[in-house]
Parts: structure tokens; C-alpha cells; sequence
């Protein structure tokens, strides 16, 4: 197997740069993954990456009816519950743009609830496992592809190094045979979550994570200069031929050593 790309760092003066510039590398990967293929395959994550998609809004070129879009991870609360990534999504993307329904794959509505209560494992199993059938729905039998492989996994990263609802010290971490999972833990609320794995993450042809303000210095100088501390995000390496992008503001990669990558639009 060979060993995964260098991260690519591309950081903007501001954050309007920033959204501009992701929404035509986002529009870049559609279009090679709808020439090849005929659709474009996406997982996104909640905070405050959907308003940093907004360039996308009203863009020509993006074809909307060939997305499918995935949830990088999801909080176990009601589909229009304020906690909700999806309903972040949908406020912040989906409602403005014409993309089918169908098209976003939530985490079933009808098993919530069971998931919600106290007792729960068997339920927080069974809508983990309904999400995975879902992915294989997607990307063919799960016994033909170890892996799925995502066009495009969008992340952000928090000021304690997690993505997706991948936390530092969590066994989740280790997790290498599921594709979705589930945790009642988290260290940050709501508790309960689904979220995809390391290996479905690190099988993407491309994974972009998006990070801007100051508030998030500290956080890029240790998982770009230090990855060897492990923090989740440091921990996100596609196999090659995938690769890593961070989209940042100057103000996030204020502290970080790492090399620039100029961004172009080729």
C-alpha cells in the first residue's frame, strides 16, 4: 500500500476568499466525478461548514441533480431538531439550492426515538446499521468494495482536534471494519452520534476540511506541525492516490509552520 499524499494547505486572506475559492474546487470535483461516473458523491459534516458551502449557491456548473450527499456524522435528535447537522444543512444549503430530496441520505426518522432512550444499544445499533445500508445501497454490496470511496468528504475540525464526531482518546478511533458507528459519549453535547470511520474517511479520492478564524490557530499548528500527537484530524490521510486539502483563513493557519500551497483553478 502506498504511503498517503502530504496534507495540501491552501489559506486565504479572508474568508469570502475562502468560500469562493472552495466552491470552484468543489465544482472542479463534480464535474471530473459526473464526467467519469455520471454522479457526484459527497459526505458533509455540521458546525460551521454549511455556511462556508454558500458559495456554492446560485453557482452555474453545479449540477445538483447528480449529487448524493451523505452525513459525515449526525447527532441521534429529530431530523428538525436545532442540533440537528442535517437540519444545519438544509437551512444553511439544501433550502436554497435546487437538489432532490431523495439525494440526502439522513439517518432514518423512524428509528430516533428508540435510539433517544435511556436504554439504547440495541437501537443506536440498528440506526447505525440502517445508515451503512444506506452507504452499500450507494456504492454497491459492501463484500465487492471494502470501502466505500466518497468524490469528496467535507469536514470541519474543533478546537480540540475532532472531525466527524471523532474524538481524541475515543476507541473510536481505532474502529477498522465498520463504516458508520455510533457513540453515547461524546465529549462535546448532544451525547449520542453516528459518524463515519477512519477507514471510510481515509478511502475518499478527496477530503477537504474547512477551518477559519483565529480561535482555530492552536488547533491547525498542532494538527499540521505536530501530527505525531494524534489528534483525530491529524489522523485523516487518504490512501493514495486520495488526498488531503485544508481550505483555511490566514487568521486560522496563523500558527502554522506547514508549507502553503497557492490555489488554483485549473
Amino acid at each position: 500500500m502506498h504511503a498517503p499524499s502530504a496534507p495540501i494547505l491552501c489559506s486565504f486572506a479572508n474568508s469570502d476568499e475562502l468560500v469562493e475559492s472552495l466552491a470552484h474546487f468543489i465544482i472542479k470535483a463534480q464535474k471530473e466525478s459526473v464526467q467519469r461516473k455520471g454522479k457526484f458523491t459527497v459526505a458533509v459534516s455540521g458546525g460551521s461548514l454549511p455556511q462556508q458551502l454558500n458559495g456554492l449557491i446560485g453557482k452555474p456548473g453545479v449540477k445538483w441533480d447528480k449529487w448524493q450527499v451523505f452525513y459525515a456524522d449526525e447527532r441521534i435528535v429529530p431530523l428538525d431538531h436545532e442540533d440537528s447537522n442535517h437540519n444545519l444543512c438544509t437551512t444553511h444549503l439544501w433550502s436554497k439550492v435546487p437538489i432532490p430530496k431523495e439525494h440526502v441520505h439522513t439517518i432514518d426518522p423512524n428509528l430516533i426515538d428508540a435510539a433517544s432512550a435511556s436504554d439504547a444499544e440495541d437501537a443506536l445499533e440498528e440506526i447505525a446499521d440502517a445508515y451503512e445500508k444506506e452507504l452499500i445501497h450507494e456504492f454497491a454490496n459492501k463484500d465487492s468494495a471494502r470501502f466505500p470511496i466518497f468524490d469528496l468528504i467535507l469536514l470541519g475540525v474543533g478546537p480540540d482536534g475532532h472531525t466527524a464526531s471523532l474524538f481524541s482518546g475515543h476507541p473510536l478511533l481505532s474502529e477498522d471494519d465498520r463504516w458508520v458507528a455510533y457513540i453515547t459519549d461524546s465529549p462535546k453535547p448532544p451525547a449520542r452520534r453516528l459518524t463515519l470511520t477512519f477507514p471510510v474517511i481515509n478511502h475518499a479520492a478527496r477530503v477537504a476540511f474547512v477551518a477559519s478564524g483565529a480561535n482555530k490557530a492552536d488547533t491547525l499548528q498542532t494538527v499540521l506541525d505536530k501530527p505525531e500527537e494524534g489528534l483525530p484530524a491529524s489522523r485523516v490521510r487518504p490512501i493514495t492516490p486520495g488526498q488531503v486539502y485544508w481550505f483555511v483563513d490566514d487568521a486560522a493557519a496563523s500558527k502554522v509552520q506547514y508549507p502553503r500551497t497557492p490555489f488554483e483553478v485549473k
